[in-house]
């Protein structure tokens, strides 16, 4: 009874599969040659070995299953609308850039400044999909948090490449962590799973963690240079952490002195 179970939800899902495949065919078409001319790109222009093709794959394939698994039943019907289609294209602009977090081997200055170009092109674009959702009245839970996770994971890659290329010690690695040690912690204090209210000041420090890593992470900037760069990002993190942290405690404290 419950192998028959497990292989009805099975083909379930993979019938969901499909039909958002379906949806998404446009842009998932558009993504992987985004995702392949940035490989080629590295291959061709700073000398990337072929492998850059795998690993750019593997982080599309990954990009993918979790748009179709997490992508709402009402896209059937209107599409994914204008905002979601920059933001996929924003995601696979940066894939080429988590491949190469996959090949530390092969960082050297001719492929950071091609990783510079593409992570730079994904950040400008970033503000324009929510921009468009709220201009097209296509504002989704989907879409905001499609564009967080992404934000996150950008910062995460350009974290970990200013620590591959040895512009900054492993502590920099806490400016692409700390969102996720923040949802872990959850788990444990569940008062941290609140909701928080939309911030100006979370947004610009956001931006100003993508900037900094980008800064850091150029091959022109010294280490000494790029640390001090970086770590005054991780300060402006840390303190924006701390103010989410201390109203999301004062608000868990409210509430449970409402229950009782």
């Amino acid at each position: 009874m419950n192998t028959r179970l497990r292989n009805q939800g099975l083909r379930q899902q993979g019938r969901q599969f499909a039909a958002q495949a379906g949806v998404w065919r446009t842009e998932l078409t558009v993504g992987l040659l985004t995702v392949l001319i940035g490989a080629a790109l590295l291959h061709l222009a700073a000398g990337v070995p072929a492998s850059v093709f795998a690993a750019s794959l593997l982080t599309y394939g990954l990009l993918v299953c979790m748009v179709l698994h997490t992508s709402p039943a009402a896209f059937h019907r209107n599409g994914p609308g204008l905002a979601n289609r920059v933001t996929f294209l924003r995601a696979a602009l940066v894939m080429p850039v988590a491949a190469m977090a996959l090949l530390p081997a092969h960082l050297d200055a001719g492929a950071t400044y091609w990783l510079l170009g593409l992570a730079a092109i994904a950040l400008a674009l970033d503000g324009l999909d929510g921009a468009m959702a709220r201009r097209t009245g296509r504002v989704t839970a989907f879409g905001a948090r499609f564009d967080m996770e992404l934000d996150a994971l950008l910062i995460l890659v350009l974290a970990l490449l200013v620590w591959q290329t040895g512009q900054a010690g492993i502590w920099v690695l806490l400016i692409g962590l700390m969102r996720y040690l923040f949802v872990a912690a959850g788990w444990r204090w569940t008062w941290l799973q609140g909701e928080l209210l939309p911030s100006r000041r979370r947004q610009t420090v956001c931006v100003v963690q993508s900037v900094a890593l980008l800064v850091a992470l150029a091959p022109v900037v010294s280490p000494d240079l790029a640390s001090a760069i970086a770590l005054g990002a991780l300060i402006l993190l840390s303190y924006s952490f701390i103010v989410d942290t201390l109203w999301l405690h004062r608000q868990g404290r409210n509430l449970a002195g409402e229950c009782r």
